[in-house]
């Protein structure tokens, strides 16, 4: 490498790793902890390139770009920042940084990305965030730092000023719907409506021509549209076909894997790929563990904020959370995070307090689908030693036994009901169990029964 780097940032530690690498890659380092400083080295001409942290003693290193920009047009910045929020990578990519990388960061994968920085021609500058997308984004709970949070960062920050169609996947409780709004609220359309299309909206022949006049050149989003039926995703097909001058930006969100869906003849064809311009995919909590105590703590903060009483857990009990499968994801966090905040007796949450909470959460992810004529015991004892290893050694939290009988007996008790047209003597008859037995167990388990007319 070649050129001179600008370092500010107000940890010693880092302004003297940093310091080092660049030298021994054969760069000139200017290192400082303000911003001030910083600045006068930009405006005296200083500088290649510059590696910034967001929060400094003497301000917010986001709020200099644009006068970076303006005064050395071409000056690439790189943002690095311990406010690992989606909101923090797209504030960045708003205010025309180079590159974002959250805190820790990998020191091999930012020299890589400097070497670039200093070859590469620096972009035109484009518009800064809208003052209320910045008052709204703290309430948006898209946090996390590992590295596949971070690339969901990027790549929504990199789309969402696209012409393009955007596909969200992933499990139900991931925040498939609060990517949607935040690559909105963060877009050049941020002023125009957001509209979310229901089955219900496409019914009857002015449906979509309404939807079009409600978004009125916003941004449309089809929310879990894999569950929509074919006449409903005909009429989305036709609606897309005619949109002309002023069309809306397009998104969707599915749980379903749309593709299988596609080749089982369950999803038009022409609607896959008329949605899918840009997939974005949102990992489920299982794939980024790491996020798990950062997401803890930060609804823990948010309902001190809400005015709740103030919490934290120890380490055991953190311990025990970041162990959990989360099978219900991020909203299954944020439920139970609250519920300890009103149920733990002291200011710190003991582990005790969690496993009693847990143990009233579902007890395994969502199955999947084993493979053709596979049996019930393979499928079920494949997917309970997942949720064994998932927690990585340690155990699931007491009552395990009643949890996974719950969760079986529960569906078996539903479509036993439905096959029977909901007559409770012909269902207790089919299970081979009493009918108060039944009774009981439908209380139990809070299963709504419905009589028709259906006897299988």
């Amino acid at each position: 490498m070649d050129g001179t780097v600008l370092v500010a940032d107000d940890d010693r530690t880092i302004r003297t790793v940093l310091t080092q690498a660049l030298t021994r890659a054969g760069c000139k380092v200017h290192a400082t902890s303000s911003l001030v400083t910083l600045m006068r080295w930009v405006d005296e001409g200083k500088g290649d390139l510059v590696i910034s942290d967001v929060v400094m003693p003497d301000g917010n290193g986001l709020e200099q770009l644009p006068k970076i920009a303006a005064a050395r047009p071409g000056l690439p910045v790189i943002v690095i920042s311990a406010q690992n929020t989606i909101m923090t990578a797209i504030q960045a990519a708003e205010a025309d940084a180079y590159d974002y990388l959250p805190k820790p960061f990998d020191l091999p994968d930012l020299m890589k990305r400097a070497a670039r920085a200093l070859e590469v021609k620096r972009r035109a500058p484009q518009s800064r965030p809208s003052e209320t997308a910045s008052e709204n984004s703290g309430d948006l709970p898209l946090v996390g730092r590992t590295p596949v949070m971070q690339s969901l960062y990027r790549l929504v920050a990199r789309v969402m000023n696209t012409q393009l169609p955007v596909l969200i996947t992933g499990e139900s409780g991931t925040g498939k719907s609060l990517i949607a709004r935040a690559v909105h609220d963060f877009s050049d359309r941020r002023s125009l409506p957001f509209v979310v299309v229901s089955a219900a909206d496409l019914e009857g022949m002015d449906g979509p021509s309404a939807v079009l006049s409600r978004a009125k050149g916003g941004t449309i989003l089809f929310d879990e549209v894999s569950d929509l039926s074919d006449e409903a995703q005909g009429r989305i097909v036709r609606m897309l076909d005619a949109l002309g001058d002023n069309a809306p930006r397009i998104m969707a969100t599915s749980q379903s894997d749309l593709m299988a869906r596609m080749e089982d003849g369950k999803f038009r064809e022409d609607l896959f790929y008329r949605l899918g311009g840009v997939t974005v995919d949102v990992p489920s909590l299982r794939e980024r563990v790491d996020d798990i105590p950062l997401l803890a703590e930060h609804f823990l903060a948010r309902s001190e904020r809400d005015g709740a009483p103030v919490r934290r857990f120890g380490d055991a009990a953190l311990e025990l959370v970041r162990a959990y499968s989360w099978p219900g994801n991020v909203r299954q966090l944020e439920n139970a995070v609250r519920r300890l905040v009103f149920t733990a007796a002291e200011e710190e949450i003991s582990r005790a307090e969690v496993e009693t909470v847990l143990g009233n959460q579902p007890a395994i992810e969502p199955l999947r689908s084993g493979g053709e004529g596979e049996k019930l015991s393979v499928s079920v004892g494949k997917h309970l030693r997942r949720y064994f290893d998932l927690h990585g050694g340690v155990l699931p939290a007491p009552g395990l036994y009643n949890r996974i009988l719950k969760e079986v007996e529960g569906p078996l008790i539903e479509i036993a009901l439905d096959a029977t047209g909901g007559n409770q003597a012909k269902c207790a008859d089919l299970l081979g169990i009493n009918r108060n037995t039944l009774r009981k167990k439908i209380t139990d388990l809070d299963i709504r029964v419905t009589r028709r007319r259906k006897l299988m």
